[in-house]
């Protein structure tokens, strides 16, 4: 039985080291650039090795954008117990925010880079392949439909609305990570640094969400 564990302990810790090591190279080279060959070379193994573990690189590709949206949704799910749901919308940005700016590689997988969508869209993939995600999206959902609830955002549709608020953070998020937000503070002289103007503006975004009734 020990020895068994012992088995799977290693499967399992050279499929993550084959996930952190595809990570790596897809955000230093990019995905068309990275093959399963420099993979393999990457962790010192053979490729015969990473294709006991996935098909070929989409494989990885998927696998590392599925573990991105399921330490999402854990940080999200720990926001359930937030009863008023206006300040469970809030702290979903913040921990959003913060999420993005501490995995930033991660991010880039989830929110960025094209190819895990057009894996999906090859495979005729429905929403049960994408289960990490849509489960995102609809605490979202289910949040904004709370906040209606509670006279907030009265008319508006909540499916759409959601896309508003997610689509709002998401620009703050890409900006600052690729450098863009920090330019244009420095650029006109917000007296500030761009941390400080980055929580000022959104901030300033759930100030106006709140006046949305």
């Amino acid at each position: 039985m020990e020895i068994r564990k012992q088995k799977d302990r290693h499967k399992e810790d050279l499929r993550q080291r084959i996930l952190d090591a595809a990570k790596t190279l897809f955000m230093k080279h990019g995905y068309e650039a990275t093959s399963i060959r420099k993979i393999a070379a990457e962790i010192k193994f053979s490729p015969t090795t990473i294709y006991l573990y996935y098909r070929d690189k989409n494989d990885i590709l998927y696998a590392l954008h599925q573990e991105g949206f399921r330490m999402l949704g854990i940080s999200f799910a720990a926001l359930a117990q937030v009863e008023h749901p206006f300040e469970r919308l809030k702290a979903m940005g913040r921990t959003y925010l913060q999420f993005a700016l501490e995995n930033s590689d991660f991010y880039e997988l989830m929110f960025i880079m094209k190819e895990p969508l057009l894996w999906l869209d090859e495979k005729s993939c429905t929403s049960a392949d994408w289960e990490e995600g849509v489960k995102v999206f609809d605490f979202l959902q289910n949040t904004i439909l709370d906040c209606q609830n509670h006279n907030y955002f009265a008319g508006q549709n909540p499916k759409l609305f959601s896309l508003f608020v997610w689509s709002t953070v998401h620009g703050l998020c890409s900006l600052t990570l690729h450098g863009h937000f920090e330019h244009v503070v420095k650029e006109n002289d917000f007296d500030a640094d761009a941390n400080s103007v980055l929580k000022s503006s959104f901030e300033n975004f759930l100030n106006i969400l709140e006046k949305i009734k």
